[in-house]
């Protein structure tokens, strides 16, 4: 089977663990299994995509209720969020494989992988959450980072500048304030998870940064420009510091998209690290 058309199949599955196991299996085929047919179109499934389990409950981002993780119940709450966004996280790159046709056989690689590697998340994620007390699903979580892949399901470019390059590029900045709360909550299992997660979350970026700039190149356009231009036509939350530099640059933002982060910083705090 093409792996482009068992992606679309994966991103079916309703089940997580199941999907995170298959999402793995899938990229550990692709040597010495099918050649990835890359000019394949396939027909959007009538069933709604992605496939996802009855909980958690999806509401607001603003009806998420924030908890301190200074509790044992705050903690699971915070660590159920993260885990939800892993879950999601697979769902987009399945979502980047199968849907794009016409694009070299490097990038369908390169979103099987982030699938496989955000599937291994998921599942360390979940199993922690269990020695708590809770399992994916227990809490209410929002699908922000979802419905920003759908908003863009006919435009490669812009899901490539806005999901990516935008949405995943804020758990860069994110996720050492986290460590550091977490640890000093005494969650030291959760930090180190997060080591995990932040180190593989710079390659996924990177490679949301080099299929932007690769499309920009073939199309004759201005990443700097374009990327505005999207922010503003597909509504993208706009990322507020503070930002990690190292790792943004370690994920191949440049120093001037860099810099116009901190521009728009309402503070006026300017650039520094985390």
């Amino acid at each position: 089977m093409n792996p482009r058309r068992h992606a679309l199949q994966v991103l079916s599955l309703a089940d997580p663990a199941a999907k995170a196991d298959a999402a793995r299996a899938l990229y550990a085929s692709l040597d010495g299994g099918p050649a990835i047919d890359t000019e394949a179109v396939f027909d959007e499934p009538a069933a709604a995509l992605p496939g996802r389990p009855s909980r958690p409950r999806l509401v607001s981002a603003v009806d998420v209720p924030r908890r301190s993780p200074f509790t044992s119940e705050g903690r699971a709450a915070l660590l159920h969020a993260v885990t939800h966004i892993e879950f999601n996280a697979i769902n987009l790159a399945l979502d980047a494989a199968w849907r794009f046709p016409g694009m070299p056989e490097a990038y369908y690689r390169d979103w099987l992988l982030v699938a496989s590697e955000e599937a291994l998340h998921f599942s360390l994620l979940r199993a922690h959450l269990n020695t708590l007390g809770h399992d994916y699903g227990d809490f209410d979580a929002h699908d922000g980072l979802w419905s920003m892949t759908d908003k863009t399901r006919h435009d490669i470019v812009a899901r490539m500048a806005l999901v990516p390059r935008t949405l995943e590029a804020r758990g860069l900045d994110a996720t050492p304030p986290m460590q550091a709360k977490l640890r000093k909550a005494g969650d030291l299992r959760a930090v180190e998870i997060l080591d995990v997660i932040l180190r593989d979350e710079v390659g996924h970026v990177a490679i949301g940064n080099r299929w932007y700039r690769w499309l920009c190149e073939r199309d004759g356009l201005d990443p700097l420009a374009l990327y505005a231009d999207l922010v503003v036509r597909y509504e993208a939350p706009r990322p507020r510091p503070p930002f990690n530099d190292e790792a943004r640059t370690a994920a191949g933002f440049t120093q001037q998209e860099i810099a116009d982060l901190w521009a728009r910083d309402p503070s006026g705090a300017g650039a520094q690290n985390v």
